[in-house]
């Protein structure tokens, strides 16, 4: 399923400049000796610009047309960008997105992001903030979701054939998020920090909600919902984080050495507007491990991440589920909220590669994934069902300084298929 808009091939960069960025570009970035090049030094080949010289950029600016079609979203239009750039006083980049979107089902997308170290790197911010008017299909609680779910038997009860796409329960919603957290440094690489996470879903429609004397049909949103006792129609979740996270990754965006580490515990008390007290654990992992001495885009690149949420606690939208990371990009091969559940586990491996053989500005990843989420409801529990995604992808090197990067992959899942257009790595 295609998740993301196509980019227009239009794409204006802008680059200002600093003294922090030290020489470590200019090194030698492969065997033959050769420098690291990027999209913006060719364009500016190509229209005889050349760069001025002394001077040293610490950041872009990205700025691209968003055209595209999905399942999902119909044709949407809209614009996108990001900045990548150094705190006066911090050695470590920082970046800062945002996107407007439109689509002809009616949908409205603006989403913006932050990931920011300050002077000297003392303090840590990142933040997501969205609002959506949206429509998107759910399938049930578990990865063993639609099969043996819910739907599966209520459709054979009428003698319908099922299949998996006959099995989506498509909802529309408006959804608001404000998640910002704000971290302290207290020792080389290690930082505590304390949040506000605030999710609100409204206007909620489950199209193939159906209560009446003949004709029935039991949604996993509803059933869900009723039996722990949420509203179908508008419910929300008001969290405290506190987090604890090791970090000596040499670039956030796209790290060639180095290891994220984080914990976290999320408390959600009833007087801060929940309907129940609720608590969550959380943790992520991330490390990369160079493969060639001489050349730092040779590496292997982990993620695991993990959601575990006590029954009950959440309402069903809120529940962790698929792609619902800060950037949208675990799972690929599944579509957003294709599995979700109370306890949800991830991992991922991928290989990164030069493919250009002298200026690096071409690049490649292929990469395996695996998905485990559980569903009380129906006693199916965390491992029991496994979902597995692979793929591959091309990378083209648009900033050298951030190393900033079109990504393009293509990943297929059990009974699925996705197409990611996105700027800067997944992980």
């Amino acid at each position: 399923m295609l998740r993301t808009g196509l980019f227009l091939s239009l794409v204006l960069t802008i680059s200002y400049s600093d003294s922090i960025l030290a020489q470590q570009y200019a090194e030698p970035l492969a065997d033959t000796g050769c420098v690291q090049k990027d999209l913006k030094g060719l364009a500016r080949q190509a229209l005889n610009r050349p760069r001025k010289k002394n001077i040293q950029r610490s950041g872009s600016i990205l700025l691209v047309p968003i055209i595209g079609s999905n399942p999902a979203t119909g044709f949407m239009v809209g614009v996108g960008g990001q900045a990548a750039f150094k705190m006066t006083g911090s050695d470590a980049y920082s970046s800062f997105s945002g996107s407007a979107q439109f689509t002809t089902k009616s949908q409205m997308i603006f989403m913006l992001k932050n990931n920011i170290y300050t002077g000297g790197n003392r303090f840590y911010l990142e933040g997501d903030w969205r609002y959506l008017v949206f429509s998107q299909s759910t399938y049930g609680l578990g990865t063993t979701a639609p099969e043996g779910g819910l739907l599966d038997f209520q459709y054979h009860m009428f003698g319908i054939e099922t299949t998996q796409d006959s099995l989506a329960q498509p909802m529309k919603f408006n959804f608001a998020r404000i998640h910002q957290l704000i971290s302290f440094r207290l020792y080389k690489g290690i930082m505590a920090g304390i949040g506000y996470e605030y999710d609100l879903y409204f206007n909620i429609r489950d199209e193939k909600l159906a209560i009446g004397p003949v004709d029935t049909l039991l949604t996993s949103h509803f059933v869900y919902n009723v039996v722990t006792g949420f509203d179908t129609e508008r419910y929300r979740s008001s969290l405290v984080s506190f987090n604890v996270t090791y970090d000596t990754r040499d670039n956030i965006m796209n790290a060639y050495r180095g290891y994220y580490a984080t914990v976290g515990y999320k408390i959600g008390p009833d007087f801060l507007g929940n309907q129940r007290t609720s608590s969550s654990f959380d943790f992520e992992w991330r490390s990369f491990h160079g493969l060639s001495r001489t050349n730092p885009r040779h590496l292997i690149g982990l993620w695991f991440m993990g959601h575990i949420t006590r029954d009950g606690d959440l309402p069903y939208l809120i529940l962790p589920a698929t792609a619902y990371d800060q950037r949208n990009r675990n799972s690929r091969g599944y579509t957003q909220g294709r599995f979700r559940g109370a306890r949800f586990l991830y991992g991922e491996a991928e290989y990164r590669f030069p493919i250009s053989r002298c200026s690096g500005i071409l690049g490649g990843v292929v990469f395996i994934n695996a998905t485990t989420t559980d569903n009380p409801l129906l006693d199916v529990k965390l491992f029991e069902s496994v979902r597995p995604a692979y793929g591959a992808g091309l990378r083209v090197m648009i900033d050298k300084a951030s190393r900033m990067n079109l990504a393009v992959d293509v990943a297929w899942g059990h009974k699925s298929f996705g197409f990611y257009l996105n700027v800067t790595e997944s992980f």
